[in-house]
């Protein structure tokens, strides 16, 4: 059940910036923070991933890894 969260004590300027920002996307406020609450809770995750991505290629090739055999294994375990 999804739940209801208020935060306090938000600066005016960050609240306008917000609000400016959800206006230039053509959401509300509401939507447009739910997004990024959605995304910044991700994150971690993404995080975790991205590791045991490295981890995986540094078994592959027996060591350190370059960028391209790091970003190929990545998006190999996305399903890309």
């Amino acid at each position: 059940m999804p739940k209801v969260m208020q935060i306090r004590d938000v600066p005016d300027d960050v609240h306008d910036a917000l609000t400016e920002a959800a206006r230039a996307e053509g959401l509300s406020l509401t939507r447009y923070m739910l997004r990024e609450l959605e995304h910044l809770a991700r994150v971690p995750q993404v995080a975790r991933e991205n590791t045991a991505a490295i981890r995986r290629t540094q078994e592959k090739v027996q060591g350190r890894a370059d960028r391209k055999a790091i970003l190929s294994v990545l998006h190999e375990g996305r399903g890309e």
